[in-house]
């Protein structure tokens, strides 16, 4: 799972998603890359808002419905979030977590969320999502420019024309609320778990990160030097070879 990236300095290649690294995945793991509510060809169907919460119980159902036996659940950014609260919601449903670069929604005081209304929202006391203010925001970047046409062609090949305004509304409506879960709750997670960041993320910071590993039983701590926001190869390796050594969820 992924999800949204700020504005980075020209040039910096966006997150678009783990579909990039997939071959990289797939040599040792059997992967599973579901759309989450709202996104690609999974539709949101009820009339309660899309939260934090819904989406990791999401996460469960799949689980349940496929037939899983404690699989490894990794995300980046929102993704991180959700596999975080899912295996919080969910004790003993997964095997393995990965949060990459998805710890500063639990500190209610995150600098995040102010910038993702201003981003997404148009403004500081924005409630409902903007879609002109996105496209003044990802167009000002050469390259989330780029992000964002892709993200309106998946969209709308999948919903139908404007469907990505749709799918931007559920999003903002997760993100943008303090999902009532903070790193004391880590010390409920007690499988082997990967925070991963990078040295120069500004969304979810390195302190922000140290402080919600150092809450998890059965911890680990990956910094990658000169990394921002974004979705590398050395996270995907730092991946693989976290859960190349962890055998109790295979």
């Amino acid at each position: 799972m992924a999800a949204w990236s700020a504005p980075t300095r020209s040039g910096t290649r966006p997150p678009l998603s783990y579909g990039i690294h997939l071959a990289a995945l797939i040599e040792r793991f059997h992967v599973i890359a579901p759309d989450q509510r709202g996104c690609g060809r999974t539709r949101h169907t009820g009339d309660e808002r899309v939260s934090m919460s819904l989406l990791a119980d999401d996460v469960a159902a799949l689980i349940g419905a496929l037939g899983l036996d404690r699989p490894a659940v990794a995300g980046f950014s929102m993704g991180g979030m959700i596999a975080t609260i899912m295996a919080t919601r969910h004790p003993g449903l997964a095997g393995a977590v990965v949060n990459d670069a998805g710890c500063d929604i639990f500190d209610p005081g995150s600098k995040s969320f102010p910038m993702l209304r201003e981003v997404f929202g148009g403004g500081l006391d924005a409630t409902e999502a903007d879609p002109d203010a996105v496209e003044a925001a990802f167009g000002a970047d050469p390259a989330m420019r780029g992000f964002l046409s892709l993200i309106k062609a998946d969209h709308d090949s999948a919903g139908g024309p404007g469907y990505w305004k749709i799918m931007l509304q559920h999003f903002f409506e997760a993100a943008q609320h303090w999902p009532g879960y903070g790193v004391d709750d880590f010390a409920e997670i007690d499988v082997p778990s990967l925070v991963l960041v990078g040295d120069r993320d500004e969304l979810s910071p390195v302190e922000d990160c140290v402080r919600a590993y150092r809450h998890l039983a059965r911890g680990q701590l990956c910094v990658l030097p000169d990394t921002e926001h974004v979705i590398t190869a050395a996270k995907v390796a730092a991946i693989v070879d976290f859960l190349g050594r962890t055998t109790s969820w295979s």
